[in-house]
């Protein structure tokens, strides 16, 4: 899933370290979301999206992404 995190981050001026201490997850956990490494769950987006006031579709793009999604890779789509 594409998103626009570090897009809000920088312009809250937090590091990868600041925003997850302040939803409660490590900065490698940031970083795999920024790159789409990682899909947040959806209290992971909620909590991330309050930190912004922004609603969790500001963030996190539903659109096709270049990565497959954790449900595609479980169903072994290609």
């Amino acid at each position: 899933m594409k998103n626009r995190l570090k897009e809000f981050r920088e312009k809250f001026g937090l590091t990868q370290q600041q925003l997850g201490e302040i939803i409660g997850v490590s900065r490698q956990a940031i970083n795999s979301i920024e790159t789409e490494k990682y899909e947040p769950s959806i209290w992971l987006a909620y909590d991330i999206s309050k930190v912004f006031h922004k609603s969790i579709e500001d963030i996190f793009l539903f659109e096709k992404s270049e990565r497959k999604s954790r449900s595609q890779q479980s169903r072994g789509v290609v």
